[in-house]
């Protein structure tokens, strides 16, 4: 094999809880409205659709207890407190049945977004890439292990705050899409592989953050990821 002509990119990782291993990251998929009360508060009925997906860089990863800058090209950049799926067995057209059997681990994440830009993208037909897949976008806490946790129950609370104040609470139950759906609609849509991340939906109450502030996400059974806005 020849040699590269520039420098190859490093390998995106997330660390494991407990552990000095990482996971490697292949891509990232992140399921839109899979929260009732979000697709209400985001103007859209919850009830009318099947999940659809938009996607992240997996160089947009951004660490635990991380300290970010306020990103370029916004005045509102939102959180999003979610339930991050790593895929540890590929597969396509899973079966709903079969799907928890290809989980690795779970993780407590953050889908920031530029609002404004969502927005704007909406007004115009236009693709959500750079409201959504910017750098340091990707929020992922330390992956917690199926072998050593099992699977997170519905009863698991999934709690956003900000400065210490809640803005966001609500159960894994609430979300419309359960994880064995969201992994048997996707790997319909593409061929899942080892490394990939599922990013699975906000609940309500998102909003927006600036430049001091420091965001917490943490789920019961899964830790907690904190990231400052420098």
């Amino acid at each position: 094999m020849s040699d590269f002509v520039i420098p190859a990119p490093l390998q995106a990782s997330v660390a494991v809880a407990g552990t000095d291993a990482r996971f490697p990251v292949r891509r990232i998929f992140c399921v839109g409205r899979n929260y009732a009360e979000h697709a209400r508060e985001m103007g859209n009925d919850p009830d009318r659709e099947p999940p659809f997906f938009f996607t992240k860089p997996a160089d947009a990863l951004v660490a635990a207890t991380a300290t970010i800058p306020y990103p370029p090209a916004t005045e509102n950049l939102h959180f999003e407190a979610e339930l991050v799926v790593a895929i540890g067995k590929g597969g396509k057209a899973i079966d709903e049945g079969a799907a928890l059997g290809h989980v690795w681990g779970y993780a407590a994440g953050n889908d920031l977004t530029r609002r404004d830009l969502q927005a704007e993208a909406k007004s115009l037909r236009r693709p959500w890439d750079m409201a959504k897949g910017f750098d340091l976008s990707a929020v992922c806490g330390e992956l917690v292990a199926v072998s050593s946790a099992g699977h997170p129950p519905a009863s698991a609370t999934i709690t956003c705050t900000v400065n210490g104040e809640t803005r966001q609470s609500a159960t894994l139950g609430d979300m419309i899409w359960p994880v064995p759906a969201i992994i048997a609609y996707l790997s319909r849509l593409v061929e899942l592989q080892p490394g990939d991340l599922i990013y699975t939906g906000t609940p309500a109450g998102v909003g927006a953050i600036k430049a001091g502030d420091v965001c917490r996400v943490s789920i019961d059974g899964l830790g907690a990821v904190t990231t400052t806005i420098a």
